[in-house]
């Protein structure tokens, strides 16, 4: 099922072609580094590195008899590129190719994966700037709270994919370390210096103490920048869907023409998209545990975390990659209904400026406790149907004793509750986003 949220680039990168490609990647360049010093004659290293090849058909046709996919690999190289291959691998384990080409794969996927967080930003960016000052109403527990606007939800959204930026480039640092250090990580058959060449030419570092392998807390801080990730993206694909449901509807995802979005119901226009991602989400969350389980091994090495990164880190980058590509063209698309969204904001009677009368009858010298009673037994009555609740209030003698027809008007304003958002933008986009500029 997987293949149906492999985008192509995402999905070349992981494929077993580019995986036999990236072992041997790495076995050239351990060629080259032992040539440069003399322990491979040119005349060898021209052959490796002219007939150095590989066919898939074949190195499955070896491992099914020797049952190890490196060994396979190696054979089938040698093959193709005659005596000469006795100088590949020299030195190396398994998990010396195997360990450095993960990182290598996974080094690249994030940078794709960067690039596809890059271009939600850019929609981010552009939709809370277009909806600064569409007014709303913030919902705290899915129930109307104050005055809002659908531009803060985008900031908000900004904000926290640049954080998940943030934490996904550590993440590709944090993985990007391979090792040659040989069978338990001691040098024993190649030196580090081979290792430091080798790795600074593939771009990246030294694993400082490797076992037979490359510690997986690594890999593990990984999977949790993908959980995180797909876990933001899911924040915003619920509120779509929140904000999409028939008695709301202030915004809907996207419905092309000639869509359907029911087999018995004509009417429907679901958002499966974001109900796409909402499950998809949940997919990458759980295999961080399986990440984590990865960490502890026997000893120097065992080979339980390898079955399992076989699965997780194709299918979570792959699947954060389809996500991010999804969510952006949900949010390019995005249909806004503002006049839906003001007669829900008004919809209450006014009942989301409550804490505005609250405070200003506290202005007038209303003790707290007093000033809430008054306030809240005529939200209450509003919300029993007994009324409007601005009416209400202005017809209250306590309040009335307190409150001008000025002052009380002046509480149901929006304006004035959001007149800070400049501020906000400010701190999420920069300072000369106080005066609205994009």
């Amino acid at each position: 099922m997987i293949e149906r949220y492999t985008r192509p680039e995402m999905g070349r990168l992981w494929s077993e072609e580019n995986r036999f490609r990236t072992w041997l990647e790495i076995e050239l360049a351990v060629c080259r580094a032992l040539a440069r010093r003399g322990r491979i004659p040119p005349e060898d290293l021209q052959a490796i590195e002219s007939r150095a090849a590989f066919d898939i058909g074949r190195i499955a046709q070896i491992e099914a008899e020797v049952r190890h996919d490196v060994i396979a690999f190696l054979t089938n190289v040698a093959e193709h590129v005659g005596p000469a291959a006795r100088h590949i691998h020299r030195g190396l384990t398994s998990s010396d190719v195997v360990d450095t080409a993960l990182s290598l794969l996974l080094v690249r996927a994030a940078d794709r994966l960067l690039g596809g967080l890059d271009a939600l930003l850019q929609v981010l960016r552009r939709q809370a700037h277009a909806h600064r000052g569409t007014w709303m109403v913030a919902r705290t527990h899915g129930v109307h709270a104050e005055p809002y606007t659908l531009g803060l939800k985008f900031a908000s959204w900004y904000a926290e994919a640049r954080r998940n930026r943030e934490r996904l480039l550590r993440a590709r640092e944090g993985v990007r370390y391979g090792k040659l250090s040989g069978a338990v990580g001691t040098y024993a058959h190649l030196e580090p210096e081979v290792e430091a060449e080798v790795l600074a030419e593939l771009g990246l570092e030294p694993e400082p103490v490797a076992t037979q392998v490359v510690p997986r807390d690594r890999h593990a801080q990984y999977l949790a920048a993908l959980a995180v990730l797909a876990a933001g993206l899911e924040r915003i694909a619920l509120e779509i869907r929140h904000l999409q449901r028939t008695e709301v509807r202030e915004v809907e995802e996207p419905f092309a023409p000639g869509q359907k979005g029911s087999s018995a119901m004509p009417h429907k226009r679901n958002p499966v998209g974001c109900e796409n991602i909402c499950g998809l989400a949940r997919l990458v969350r759980s295999s961080l545990h399986a990440a984590l389980e990865n960490i502890p091994l026997w000893h120097e090495r065992d080979i339980a975390h390898s079955s399992v990164e076989r699965v997780i880190l194709p299918d979570c980058t792959i699947l954060c990659d389809f996500m991010l590509h999804r969510m952006r063209e949900i949010l390019e698309g995005l249909q806004v209904y503002p006049e839906r969204m003001r007669q829900t904001l008004e919809g209450t009677g006014g009942l989301v400026f409550s804490q505005s009368v609250l405070l200003a009858l506290t202005d007038a010298g209303f003790a707290r406790e007093d000033a809430y009673r008054i306030v809240q037994r005529h939200a209450m009555a509003a919300w029993a149907g007994e009324g409007n609740f601005r009416e209400l209030l202005a017809a209250d003698a306590e309040v009335q004793r307190a409150l001008s027809p000025e002052t009380l008007a002046a509480c149901f304003d929006p304006a004035r509750l959001l007149e800070r958002v400049d501020a906000i933008y400010a701190r999420v986009f920069g300072p000369e986003e106080r005066e609205g500029r994009s």
